[in-house]
This record gives C-alpha cells, structure tokens and sequence, in this order.
C-alpha cells in the first residue's frame, strides 16, 4: 500500500497539525513494527528550515546523550505540537468550535467539521451540545427543538439532525 509521506514541516504554526497528522498515518501503516527510536528519528527527518533547525539540533543531542526518552512516537509528535504549536491547543479548538457554522454545506459535511473542531477542545455533555445546536442552519435547529423526545447524547443529535436534514 503506497502511503503519502508528510511534507517538510518548516516550523509553520498553520502547518503543524497537517504534518502531525501525516507522520501519525505513515507510521502507523509503514512503521508501525519500527523501534520508537527510528520513528522519531524518521519524524525529525521532516523536520527542517526555519527555527526548526535549532530545535531539532537540541532534541538529536538530548536523545543522543539519554537526557530526553519518550514512550511513544505521539508522546513525541505531542512535544513537536507543544513547541510549534500557537499557545495552548484546546484554547485555540475550543475558540473554531465556538465559531463553526453550518452555512451552505450540507448537514453531513457540518457534522465531520464539527467533529474535527470538538478534539482537543474539551467540550463535552451539554455545552458541547450546545455549540452543535448553535451552529447548524435555522430551519435545522427549529425542528430539532420541536421534537417531543429531545435527543441525550452529541451522537443521538447528530443522526437526528442529518435525520431532518434527508426529510
């Protein structure tokens, strides 16, 4: 199976999620039997130009010298999000849940970016429910809060909702 392999990540805060992502798939498919010390090393091999050189030159001399271990490739992909990241990552989730709207996509495509935006955000039970109410298109909301038997959970919302959306 041929797998993509991520693009150089250069520093770019708007590209650390993408290549996070990217390493995380590749590995898991190609190098999931590889020792944690290749893939890391395979990571920082994508990591190049910018302030990532510096960076990555003080993690090869940490890990070289047994000052810095990791148990896994996330725990290290997680160090690289920390470090290039924009602040803290559920501020920053938590801020596109808050903004997300439905618009003129279909209620399917809302519900995948929805999902998207919820990782990371720490959002959960009711206010998590209700970001997803406040985001969908009006006519959409109207009937969902017309129901008799309101749906419990994000899940029940999402299939009542796509539901409405096919009727």
């Amino acid at each position: 199976m041929e797998v993509a392999k991520p693009q150089v990540f250069d520093g770019s805060t708007s590209k650390i999620l993408g290549f996070v992502i990217a390493c995380r798939l590749y590995i898991r498919i190609k190098m999931r039997e590889a020792p944690l010390e290749e893939q890391v090393q395979w990571v920082l091999s994508y990591v190049q130009g910018g302030a990532t050189d510096m960076w990555k030159e003080n993690v090869l001399e940490k890990l070289e010298v047994g000052e810095l271990k990791f148990k896994t490739v996330g725990e290290f992909l997680g160090k690289i999000k920390k470090e290039f990241g924009e602040g803290e990552e559920e501020s920053i989730k938590a801020t596109e849940l808050r903004k997300i709207e439905q618009g003129g996509r279909t209620i399917k495509k809302f519900i995948q970016e929805f999902k998207r935006a919820v990782r990371g955000s720490e959002y959960e039970g009711r206010p998590l429910v209700e970001e997803f109410k406040r985001g969908i298109n009006g006519v959409i909301r109207r009937k969902l809060m017309e129901v008799e038997n309101q749906p419990g959970s994000i899940e029940q919302w999402y299939k009542r909702a796509m539901a409405l959306d096919w009727n």
